[in-house]
């Protein structure tokens, strides 16, 4: 507890014999109360809520929190750091899992096809004696067969690479852009994920330059071609902050279907949210139109003043700090597969 707290405890009663310190249940208990008010989204659901500032929406927030019983800040501020300390040694454990995988001169074939996320290295071996397995145009049937990192392996027709898929989630600041690479020489999401990943990795759609919030890079060209294919639906949520209040007919409007340049741009749902300024909107989207959510509020003479994706496939930006990133567990990459 700060000085000035056990000051005013002093003022406010006498020391007792004791000495001892206000207790900080009081100050916990109003915590809880002034986090009560929590946001509605999308109609009479319950939904995401926003901390000091806006700078966080999420709708499962209640789902990946828990109840916090006592409000933004816990008193128990060393279990905190030593929680923080735990989630970066597991992260550590996983980047040192991938680096290990990395390809060096030589490698075993069975390894090589079992990197490629085809099957484990037994099931490869199977796939190999079988003669299913082809090495610059000849079947290899040798069990325990060098492979090297010029030679090209096909499987089933198809070309294999031994990369272990990576998948990173970064949480992105304003003033990069979502691309591998610019003329320009303007900051990329790359030069913040240089060292997540030993292999090449990509984003997964775009954000523009101005827009913040979670995004996803990886080496998987499956996943990618999944989450961004039009057919798949992948659901993204905003929060946006607009120049002005949104009326009421305008927040119909949008809901009902805003005509643009390619056709009527469709919101699965818009809302206000509860205890914020009117200017303030949350926002769940499909379609993945070029700067749809700006030119969806310009249409109607609004300006944006702040985007942030707090929603993507299902994944969002809790416990990443603003331009950091993290590898994804297991089981989010299970969820990902399976949508």
């Amino acid at each position: 507890m700060s000085g000035d707290g056990n000051q005013s405890g002093r003022n406010k009663k006498p020391r007792t014999s004791g000495g001892s310190r206000p207790s900080g249940n009081s100050r916990s208990s109003s915590n809880s109360r002034g986090n009560s008010g929590s946001g509605k989204f999308f109609g009479n659901s319950r939904g995401p809520k926003t901390t000091r500032g806006g700078d966080r929406f999420d709708s499962r927030d209640k789902y990946e929190n828990g109840d916090r019983k006592f409000g933004p800040k816990k008193p128990f501020n060393r279990a905190e750091r030593d929680e923080d300390k735990t989630k970066s040694f597991i992260q550590k454990r996983r980047f040192e899992k991938i680096n290990k995988e990395v390809f060096k001169d030589t490698i075993r074939l069975n390894k090589y096809i079992a990197n490629s996320g085809i099957c484990s290295r037994r099931e490869a071996d199977e796939l190999i004696t079988q003669g299913l397995v082809e090495v610059n145009g000849k079947v290899v049937t040798e069990m325990g067969y060098q492979v090297q990192k010029t030679d090209r392996v096909v499987f089933d027709g198809q070309n294999i690479t031994p990369e272990k898929p990576v998948y990173v989630l970064l949480n992105k600041p304003k003033g990069y852009i979502s691309t591998t690479k610019d003329d320009k020489a303007r900051k990329t999401v790359m030069d913040l994920t240089a060292n997540a990943s030993p292999y090449r990795i990509f984003p997964v759609g775009r954000l523009d330059r101005q827009t913040t919030g979670v995004i996803l890079l990886t080496n998987d060209g499956h996943m990618t071609k999944k989450l961004t294919h039009p057919s798949f639906n992948m659901k993204k949520i905003y929060h946006v902050t607009l120049d002005r209040k949104l009326s009421i007919e305008d927040l119909k409007s949008i809901g009902e279907g805003i005509r643009l340049e390619e056709g009527v741009a469709e919101v699965d749902s818009i809302s206000f949210i509860e205890g914020k300024p009117k200017n303030e909107v949350g926002i769940e989207i499909h379609i993945g139109w070029n700067r749809v959510i700006r030119r969806i509020f310009q249409k109607l003479g609004y300006e944006v003043e702040a985007l942030d994706r707090v929603m993507f496939a299902g994944l969002t930006k809790k416990n990443i700090k603003r331009g950091h990133w993290r590898i994804l567990t297991e089981q989010e990459v299970n969820n990902l597969k399976m949508l």
